[in-house]
């Protein structure tokens, strides 16, 4: 285990309006307030023809090939995720979110495209004086992070 201490900052409540893309508006929100880290929770609808990762094709292998799935309908969703920079200073969002229709869900990370329908909300709960970031890591190809 890795950690480090921090403090807690602003908290910010959004609205994302149909068809945004969940990861880009709050990347680039984080980047106009200067948000370095934070955790972020959503609730709300996701689209058809989002991009959920779903696992990886082949657990343990030197070079990880993450599977995708596309949403054939519109899904309830929840989230929870955390926002750090990159090497370069960039904020990204690392989110799961749980999809749910009738008596099927399915869970999965955002990075690929996941589309709001109709809206959802979404808390960022700033994290300040804190130095952690993500960085990438040869084994895994993903940036990951480093407290």
């Amino acid at each position: 285990m890795k950690y480090t201490e921090a403090q807690r900052g602003r908290v910010f409540v959004l609205r994302l309006e149909d068809g945004e893309i969940i990861h880009e508006v709050i990347e680039k929100f984080a980047k106009e307030k200067k948000i370095e880290a934070a955790g972020v929770n959503i609730v709300g609808g996701v689209d058809k023809g989002s991009i959920l990762i779903v696992g990886p094709e082949n657990g343990r292998a030197a070079k990880i090939k993450p599977m995708e799935l596309v949403l054939e309908n519109e899904h309830e969703a929840t989230g929870v995720g955390t926002l750090f920079p990159n090497s370069k200073g960039e904020p990204i969002l690392h989110m799961h979110v749980s999809c749910g229709r009738k008596d099927k869900s399915i869970t999965g990370c955002v990075r690929k495209g996941v589309k709001v329908w109709l809206v959802l909300e979404v808390i960022i709960w700033e994290i300040t004086n804190c130095k952690s970031k993500r960085v990438l890591e040869g084994n895994t190809g993903f940036e990951l992070l480093q407290p």
